[in-house]
């Protein structure tokens, strides 16, 4: 299944972009899903149709859904959370204070990554789209199945050695430790719901069928955010494919007093060019009407994407690299505009830890590079090199670029 995940700043277009593309590949007869991960949806809107939590077919080989978080909770977290919220009540906590604290941080983004997979393995669909939150969001939805890596190895450690053999059978022995101690079916409930996040990570960075494509408009701040962007989610290993340009007021046109506007854009245009190359870059006229129901987002497609397919992997340089050297081994990192003060990079047993500003990248070390201190992270044009020597001693310390 073809996956292209689709982000930017909001109010960029990215919705309207989504859901084209969308409309383009099931136009070409693929069996397509657009799904909107955004807790303020508007797929609803540029489809001009009432979708709903669950996938509904709105034309021939195009299905479309706006995940509700709720009912996805209810669904997957309802035992674990009518347990622990019991145990809340007993403690004075109010019913509602009760159920908000059983709620963990990052759960809405947990089930939609959950439904990727869901829907990958139904064999359903030939394609996926997904229309993601603004771009912040988006980096925490994409980096979620390895943040949460170590919940999923503490769960099931807890379970196995601690509460199975000890807990439950202290629990028969005494009512209080009872009601404490949760019964197999909260543990299966969360066992589960982590497992069904096992192979996300693989499926949302496999260079063959998934691709991240930004969504910007040609203005300063936008173009700073998404640089951001692009430099995160090199970081975190995701392919990006493509750039979109979109709302740009079109040059054979008089735009009245929007003129000054207009070479304004065409500054930016020629930044984000220079910047983003060697990713291929469309663009997109702004429209003198608002782009909403399937004819409007075929011109949008078909302005957007021509006579390209949009289904095709449009660039394929990966963000990391393995590569062996003389001396031992080179980890390379394509970081575009990440700056030499803001990395911090250390090996702490077999993980490779990089730090960038406040997002945190662990890579699993290969056999032949676990303890071993990596040299002196440099940058070498627009990656970042990470030598690791084969005759280094065992890591200690720290090591910043």
């Amino acid at each position: 299944m073809r996956l292209i995940t689709f982000t930017g700043k909001g109010g960029v277009g990215k919705t309207s972009i989504a859901a084209a593309t969308a409309l383009r590949l099931s136009n070409m007869g693929l069996r397509t899903l657009v799904m909107s991960t955004d807790p303020a949806h508007s797929l609803s809107d540029s489809f001009g149709l009432q979708l709903a939590a669950e996938p509904q077919r709105i034309k021939e080989n195009l299905h479309a859904l706006e995940v509700n978080a709720y009912t996805d909770l209810k669904a997957n977290w309802g035992t674990v959370q009518r347990h622990y919220a019991k145990l809340f009540f007993a403690q004075g906590v109010s019913d509602v204070m009760a159920d908000e604290m059983t709620v963990l941080p990052g759960m809405e983004e947990m089930f939609s990554l959950m439904r990727v997979k869901r829907y990958k393995r139904s064999g359903n669909y030939d394609a996926m789209v997904l229309d993601t939150a603004p771009t912040g969001e988006t980096l925490r939805l994409l980096s979620l199945p390895e943040t949460l890596a170590w919940g999923i190895k503490m769960v099931r450690g807890v379970e196995k050695y601690f509460v199975k053999p000890i807990a439950r059978p202290l629990a028969k022995l005494s009512t209080r430790l009872a009601e404490l101690v949760p019964p197999e079916d909260v543990f299966g409930a969360v066992d589960t719901m982590f497992s069904e996040l096992e192979g996300v990570r693989e499926i949302l960075t496999d260079p063959a069928t998934a691709s991240i494509r930004l969504v910007m408009n040609a203005e300063k701040m936008v173009i700073k955010e998404t640089m951001r962007a692009l430099t995160y989610l090199n970081l975190y290993g995701f392919g990006v494919d493509m750039v979109a340009v979109n709302k740009l007021l079109p040059m054979d046109e008089d735009s009245g007093y929007l003129e000054k506007w207009k070479a304004t854009q065409q500054k930016y245009l020629t930044e984000i060019t220079n910047s983003f190359a060697p990713l291929p870059i469309r663009k997109v006229k702004m429209y003198d009407d608002e782009v909403v129901g399937f004819n409007a987002l075929e011109k949008l497609a078909e302005d957007l994407y021509g006579d390209l397919n949009p289904a095709a992997i449009l660039h394929t340089e990966p963000p990391t690299k393995f590569i062996r050297t003389e001396a031992g081994y080179e980890i390379m990192m394509k970081l575009p505009f990440a700056a030499e003060g803001d990395m911090e990079v250390w090996v702490s047993g077999d993980d490779l830890f990089v730090q960038l500003g406040n997002q945190r990248k662990i890579t699993s070390l290969p056999l032949a590079l676990t303890g071993i201190t990596p040299g002196e992270a440099t940058f070498k044009g627009q990656w970042l090199s990470i030598p690791f020597a084969l005759t280094s001693q065992p890591a200690r310390t720290a090591v910043n670029a």
